[in-house]
């Protein structure tokens, strides 16, 4: 037999930004130990509003099945005395399980003969159980402060006021937070406050709808928000702004959506955009209209959590309150307006960046003169990019920035546009902070890339310079993630550049500062990031590492990019493990010679034919390869290297390598070096060997 459950706890207005996890940790977390009980159960659903969290689950066991479990004793040697009578300690182990001692088997355990009870357990009813779990999950949830509330010592991240546990259409009682359970739950705080009594477990989100104005489920009321947001964008003639994270808060702040469109004065459109769509999410949890040149609109649309009978006033109301924050916005800009760049960045010599590596300023410094060295390199303007580096945190010290902190690069590029100076140079000051996350887009502008280069090498360096590497999940100055970025624009930018080279200027500019040492290690942290982000991509471990085996390919991303892929490519061949096996044993035999072998073949030492015919392939790959390698060509190098599988088979199943002669056998060890060497110049294939 089985019913449905529902268990619901009601609350003041919980945490809008931590409902969601909340939710899903009680709900995981709940049904986790119906799992362990082995009560087999239908769909579980979850449901989260401002004031109140509950799980559904359907088609609930009404009881555990029976369980034939086995209890291990005493050995037989501690539970029997000389005489073969029982000991205390096999009168108390079969005692406790309410057996006597002549109910008990014998099990040899591997280390021993010991007393074994065979007992079926009889299942437990679910509503025993239900209470223990319900608050167990409640106590587990990831609540960081908890609270009290009146003159009670029970504590939850906001205080409870009512407890509904219904299995069926039966009561579950017990008491949890100062609560007794029962099926009495209530709806919208202002629509419809008063009680409703539960019939059924399974009438839940039903009744609260049709009767408490509460859409409980917090999927579906988000969907009703967005759906609600885009027809109300589309009524102002536009289309509505959508942030993830704010559709999600919102959700958790209404109970009763209901989409309404207010509008401000245009004069505020002068303002950068992106600083009154800030002050509109952040502040008054307001969704922003775009129009169809993805300009702001004088228009914004809030999330109602009652059905008023006059809107107008309601609409009024946060016309009212948001006009004062774009105020704010209007006349931190006017002020920033009146300065230059260069007149904001002066302020930031009195800044500190780090108390080791100077201020901001010397930062500033630093990145102009990295970014102009990239810039020539790559093509780009190199005094557009000194100039954009020296002003890169020039807006850092804007009233702007001080107050939305998000708006960083953002007013820089503004306030550059406005004093006219060269557009990569203003792009550059929005690309620097790109990308800001996994998946984020990459600088545009070779400008943008040179400045946005130039400041996380000096970051990486400097911070490794001072021992202050990353370790565990402590990574205060985000190096894991300024590290992929790099490898990122360079790589997906096509980027001629050597990145160790850059370290090394970078370590230069800081001069004593830093311990130039310690760039060997910002280099193989490097190294580490190649190896998460194409594990990241699904290329095998095996492939990526035969890549880092090679010094010189890891100094440039574009370089160590294209040969990954060559691999991964070369791999999937069916001579791939052969050719693997066979540098994995020319491999061995060299590293156990004492010397190096000769450096060139002497063909009149060559006896046997298979050696002759290999000398003579590993020759002409050479040379057909050289063109390839200097035009980064790895996969058709490979593709040429494969076509020694036969003869190198060959050469191993007929020659001797180390041979009695030793001018033959220093010449067949010079035939393998030149053979594993130009593998080498792709990759460390006999790392790829199963």
């Amino acid at each position: 037999m089985s019913r449905d459950l529902l268990i619901e706890l009601g609350t003041e207005e919980l945490p809008p930004k931590a409902l969601p996890t909340l939710s899903a940790a009680l709900t995981e977390e709940f049904v986790r130990q119906l799992d362990e009980a082995g009560l087999q159960h239908g769909e579980v659903e979850s449901f989260a509003a401002p004031r109140r969290l509950a799980v559904l689950v359907r088609d609930l066991d009404e009881k555990q099945a029976d369980r034939d479990i086995e209890r291990q004793g005493p050995a037989v040697q501690a539970a029997f005395d000389a005489e073969g009578n029982p000991t205390k300690a096999a009168q108390g182990f079969a005692a406790s399980l309410g057996l006597t001692v002549d109910q008990l088997d014998r099990q040899d355990t591997g280390k021993g003969e010991r007393l074994i009870a065979r007992i079926t357990e009889e299942g437990k009813a679910t509503t025993e159980l239900v209470p223990a779990f319900f608050a167990q999950a409640i106590q587990k949830l990831p609540i960081p402060k908890r609270m009290r509330w009146g003159s009670r010592k029970v504590q939850f991240v906001r205080p409870a006021h009512w407890l509904v546990a219904l299995f069926g259409d039966e009561v579950v009682p017990f008491e949890l937070l100062d609560l007794q359970s029962g099926r009495t739950s209530y709806g919208h705080r202002f629509h419809a406050p008063g009680a409703i009594e539960l019939s059924q477990a399974g009438e839940y989100a039903g009744r609260l709808e049709n009767e408490g104005h509460v859409i409980a489920d917090f999927d579906r009321r988000k969907a009703m928000i967005e759906e609600q947001t885009i027809t109300a964008g589309k009524q102002a003639g536009g289309t509505a702004r959508i942030n993830p994270d704010l559709l999600d808060e919102v959700t958790a702040l209404v109970e009763w959506p209901v989409a309404l469109t207010g509008g401000f004065d245009e004069d505020f459109l002068r303002v950068p955009q992106e600083a009154l769509i800030s002050a509109m999410e952040e502040h008054q949890k307001y969704f922003s209209v775009l129009d169809a040149d993805g300009k702001l609109m004088p228009k914004f649309i809030t999330i109602s959590n009652i059905e008023s009978k006059d809107p107008a006033q309601v609409i009024a109301g946060n016309e009212k309150v948001i006009r004062p924050r774009l105020a704010d916005a209007a006349f931190f800009y006017d002020n920033d307006c009146k300065k230059t760049l260069a007149q904001h960045a002066e302020g930031l010599a009195q800044v500190v960046f780090q108390q080791q590596l100077g201020t901001v300023a010397d930062k500033c410094q630093r990145i102009g003169a990295l970014a102009a060295v990239i810039a020539e390199q790559t093509g780009g303007d190199s005094a557009h990019a000194r100039l954009a580096g020296e002003l890169s945190k020039a807006d850092l010290n804007s009233e702007m920035v001080y107050e939305f902190d998000t708006m960083q690069g953002i007013m820089g590029y503004y306030l550059a546009q406005r004093e006219g100076q060269p557009e990569d140079v203003a792009e550059a000051l929005y690309e620097q902070y790109l990308p800001r996350f996994a998946g984020d887009k990459l600088p545009q502008s070779k400008t943008g890339m040179a400045v946005s280069l130039a400041d996380k090498i000096d970051t990486l360096v400097g911070i490794f310079g001072i021992g202050q590497k990353p370790s565990g999940t402590k990574d205060p100055y985000a190096l894991r993630r300024a590290t992929l970025g790099v490898l990122r624009i360079i790589i997906e930018n096509q980027l001629e550049l050597d990145l160790r080279d850059l370290l090394d200027q970078a370590a230069t500019q800081l001069g004593d500062r830093i311990d130039a040492a310690q760039v060997d290690e910002a280099f193989d942290f490097i190294k580490g990031r190649y190896r998460a982000m194409y594990q990241e991509q699904g290329i095998a471990t095996p492939v990526i590492l035969s890549v880092l085996a090679i010094e010189d390919a890891c100094r440039k991303p574009l370089d160590f990019d294209r040969r990954v892929k060559a691999v991964a490519a070369f791999q999937q061949r069916e001579e791939a493990q052969a050719l693997a096996a066979a540098n994995k044993r020319v491999s061995n035999i060299l590293a156990k010679l004492e010397q190096a072998p000769p450096e060139e073949i002497d063909g009149a030492l060559l006896e046997d034919e298979a050696e002759q015919e290999l000398t003579n392939l590993v020759v002409a790959a050479y040379e057909q390869s050289e063109p390839l390698l200097e035009q980064g060509d790895y996969q058709a190098v490979l593709e040429l290297l494969a076509e020694l599988r036969a003869p190198v088979d060959a050469f191993f199943e007929s020659v001797m390598v180390m041979a009695e002669d030793p001018a033959v056998r220093d010449n067949r060890l010079a035939l393998l070096s030149f053979l594993r060497d130009l593998f080498l110049n792709v990759a460390d294939i006999s790392l790829l060997q199963e």
